[in-house]
């Protein structure tokens, strides 16, 4: 028997975009160079004294390394729900409308595994974060792309898809504030949103990772604040950027009661949960003292303030995000011949500064680049330097570059 590696699920994956940016970072990096990354938000902060502290207490107790509970011990399950009342004035049970997941990437994955038919089509914002796409492709999924702006605008777009789209679609992912662009939504547009889906027969998933990284004096809301929204949605949050907490992978899935059971009957088939000292941890990160979120948030603020002024300042405006840790920044003339890949490759070769192309997040983001602010200020200033520099070179760039530039995306051709 001979192997295949052209698999029916892997079939269905679109190349990936950000392979050749990573390539090139990880080469520069073996070759010694320094690259200042503002590719992947992977937060850089330490996570917060007592939530590392419940870690290692609870860790040193035997039963806890036995296997977890699949969807969540019911302290942390009990911790979400509180949290939910105290910030968004909803309430939830935490028995039947709350799931613990693995990161909210994980909650994605499995609601698609748990609702999708193959040929089911979804709607999905464009650009938005990769696994709102690529979680209902690989469960057999069509894809239908609505533009990303909440708005008027949106709405129009929604009701063409749902009224052109053969089958009907299923479900409407949102995600605000936004992934990559930064944009962030009002009650109003989720009242919006939720009437049309209740009268459509609509499921909303919205990816709420970034609720508490907003830099004014209007924290998000959650579409769950609308009245009746618990009859259609399912929402997810993330304690990664939240409380620093990243690879510790703990987020959740709360609303609608059948919604959640699927979620959490694909899970049983295929989890223990996370390590039982993590969920502790975690239920103590919720319940404990919340300073340690306005001073995380003041670091992305302080962050966000110094990349839109250096970097501005460099030659390449970068237009002010209102919420979390991203700029979304337009490819800065005169390299928009080259696309968001061709950019971003040349910005990491001749600059050093890696970003991530915005293509990556779906074909409407093209033109457009996202910064991730996980570099500390001191770094943030210097690869403004290196792009001021790099900027005042840009004839001599594009010169190597152009004539041998394919139509398309700005790729090279290969010789």
């Amino acid at each position: 028997m001979t192997m295949n590696s052209d698999y029916y699920r892997i079939k269905r994956l679109p190349p990936y975009v950000f392979e050749g940016v990573n390539r090139l970072k990880a080469a520069a990096r073996a070759k010694g160079e320094d690259i200042i990354d503002f590719g992947m938000g992977n937060p850089d902060m330490p996570t917060p004294e007592h939530i590392v502290e419940k870690l290692i207490e609870t860790v040193k107790k035997p039963r806890t390394n036995r296997y977890s509970a699949s969807r969540g011990i019911p302290g942390l399950r009990k911790a979400q729900a509180k949290y939910y009342e105290r910030r968004f004035g909803v309430r939830l049970d935490p028995d039947t409308q709350v799931v613990a997941t693995l990161g909210s990437k994980e909650g994605f994955a499995n609601i698609a595994q748990a609702i999708t038919a193959p040929g089911d089509v979804i709607l999905v914002p464009n650009p938005t974060y990769p696994i709102h796409q690529f979680g209902f492709i690989i469960s057999g999924g069509v894809i239908r792309d609505l533009r990303a702006e909440p708005g008027p605008d949106f709405m129009v777009s929604l009701d063409n898809a749902m009224r052109h789209s053969v089958p009907k679609p299923i479900a409407l992912i949102l995600n605000y504030p936004s992934n990559p662009t930064a944009r962030v939504a009002d009650l109003d547009f989720y009242t919006e949103v939720v009437n049309y889906a209740r009268k459509h027969d609509l499921i909303l998933l919205s990816d709420l990772a970034y609720a508490e990284i907003y830099f004014d004096d209007n924290p998000p809301p959650s579409v769950l604040q609308v009245p009746g929204a618990v009859d259609v949605t399912v929402e997810f949050s993330s304690l990664s950027k939240t409380y620093a907490m990243p690879g510790w992978r703990m987020g959740f899935a709360v609303g609608n009661e059948r919604l959640i059971a699927a979620l959490a009957r694909v899970k049983s088939y295929l989890d223990y949960g996370a390590f039982t000292p993590i969920q502790v941890a975690s239920a103590a990160a919720l319940n404990g003292p919340q300073e340690c979120i306005d001073d995380i948030r003041n670091i992305y603020k302080e962050r966000r303030d110094v990349m839109v002024d250096a970097i501005g300042r460099a030659g390449w405006d970068i237009p002010l995000p209102p919420a979390t840790m991203f700029a979304w920044a337009p490819v800065p003339e005169p390299f928009t011949a080259l696309g968001s890949v061709g950019f971003s490759q040349l910005l990491l070769e001749k600059a050093g500064v890696a970003v991530s192309p915005g293509l990556g997040f779906g074909e409407y983001g093209e033109g457009f680049v996202r910064l991730a602010l996980v570099e500390n200020e001191q770094r943030i200033r210097q690869a403004a330097r290196n792009i001021k520099k790099f900027m005042s070179s840009a004839d001599t760039h594009l010169h190597n570059i152009l004539p041998v530039a394919s139509g398309a995306g700005g790729e090279k051709k290969k010789s």
